[in-house]
């Protein structure tokens, strides 16, 4: 043996070395090859999971904007419709407060040409009274004079006497 080299021992060497090499290779390439591809479709699996996740996010969001734009032009067109019936209500309610305010009107009239008429009446009762008692005196006064100034004085009295009333 030249240079002391065992070839027996090289190739004993080689041998353990490609029995190892075997040996990792099927204990531990495969499985970690394995590992990686079902890591690999773990990550492509997750991103078209997230992708279709985004999509429909999408899709809901334009959903839900066109839903907000409709829910908008509804709240306008309630708006509308509640403008329309507050005047409605508000014309009904003017219609109304002024029917009344003219039958209060006309009662007041009403009453107020009764207490007209009544004074008027009472008027006249009283000037028939003072007529009648004016000629009692003139045909009881001993003069015509002096039966036309009692007359006068007493309508200047009966004339003071009602604006005291009034």
């Amino acid at each position: 043996m030249p240079l002391n080299i065992d070839w027996q021992q090289i190739l004993l060497h080689l041998l353990n070395l490609l029995i190892l090499g075997v040996g990792l290779y099927l204990i531990l390439y495969k499985p970690v090859k394995k590992f990686m591809q079902k890591r690999e479709e773990s990550y492509a699996e997750r991103e078209e999971k997230t992708g279709d996740a985004l999509r429909e996010a999408e899709q809901r969001k334009g959903e839900y904007e066109q839903k907000l734009a409709s829910a908008d032009e509804e709240i306008a067109e309630l708006k509308k419709q509640a403008s329309a019936e507050t005047e409605t209500l508000r014309a009904a309610t003017l219609r109304d407060a002024q029917a009344e305010a003219e039958d209060i009107l006309a009662d007041a009239r009403d009453k107020a040409k009764r207490e007209h008429d009544k004074m008027i009446a009472d008027i006249g009762d009283d000037i028939r009274d003072l007529v009648s008692d004016m000629a009692e005196k003139a045909v009881m006064s001993p003069g015509v004079n002096e039966a036309y100034e009692q007359f006068l004085n007493e309508a200047e009295k009966g004339e003071e006497e009602s604006d005291g009333k009034d």
